[in-house]
């Protein structure tokens, strides 16, 4: 009776770590499970079924957008936010900079683009589209929950990685995340942090949340994508 017992709850504690799992959320909600699933729980956040556009609608950070649930082998990976009213060269440039500067100024995402991310006044954005086929996009990984304590390193330590990061608020936000999660021992064994930290990425890359600038036209929309990497096809139908 024990026995059975104990594989009762080795199963019921699997069951919620599998629960658990952190993978990318949008509106605090986990972008997992079936399309019915999180479709009435976006309703529960106030947004509105269109049955004839398959799309929910809305209004998320102070726009009014369009909100489509992706699957692959009927488990969402991605959630697609788009406007819902096209803007001028102007109004674009203006809204993709203040997104860059939302993200950047919010500790729970972590930046992997490779270039400056904010637009200049200058940039003629239909010619670079339109010409150039220029993509205008910013790239973010969202970062796992903090937990409150963080350890405090020794001073030689914490010199180490502070001269490491070289003042790169990304790389600090991640720091951050690491010092809070594992034992001091654990960090401060070189080797062991190396694996800390290469495991850390792997999983916060899995978190993808990006955005880009859309033009149909000679009008402009943002589009935005939470992904969620774990759900997404890595050619297993082929």
């Amino acid at each position: 009776m024990n026995k059975i017992l104990s594989i009762v709850m080795l199963l019921t504690i699997s069951t919620i770590l599998y629960a658990q799992k952190d993978v990318t959320q949008f509106l605090g909600i986990p972008v997992d499970g079936s399309k019915s699933e999180m479709i009435q729980k976006l309703k529960a956040k106030g947004y509105r079924y269109n049955s004839t556009l398959d799309q929910l609608e809305g209004e998320f950070n102070g726009s009014q957008v369009y909100l489509s649930v992706v699957t692959n082998n009927n488990k969402v990976w991605r959630i697609l936010v788009e406007d819902a009213i096209a803007s001028g060269e102007t109004d674009i440039r203006i809204r993709f900079n203040k997104l860059c500067r939302q993200f950047q100024k919010n500790d729970r995402y972590i930046s992997y683009s490779s270039s400056n991310l904010f637009l200049s006044e200058n940039e003629d954005l239909s010619y670079e589209m339109t010409v150039n086929n220029k993509r205008y996009e910013a790239s973010y990984c969202q970062l796992p929950a903090l937990i409150e304590s963080v350890n405090i390193l020794p001073d030689s330590i914490q010199n180490i990685f502070e001269k490491s990061v070289q003042g790169n608020a990304e790389l600090l936000k991640m720091q951050k995340y690491i010092f809070s999660k594992y034992p001091i021992e654990e960090i401060e064994d070189r080797e062991k942090l190396v694996q800390i930290t290469n495991e850390f990425v792997e999983t916060i890359l899995k978190k993808s949340v990006w955005f880009m600038i859309n033009q149909q036209y000679g009008r402009y929309k943002i589009l935005m994508f939470y992904d969620n990497e774990y759900n997404r096809s890595n050619g297993e139908d082929l």
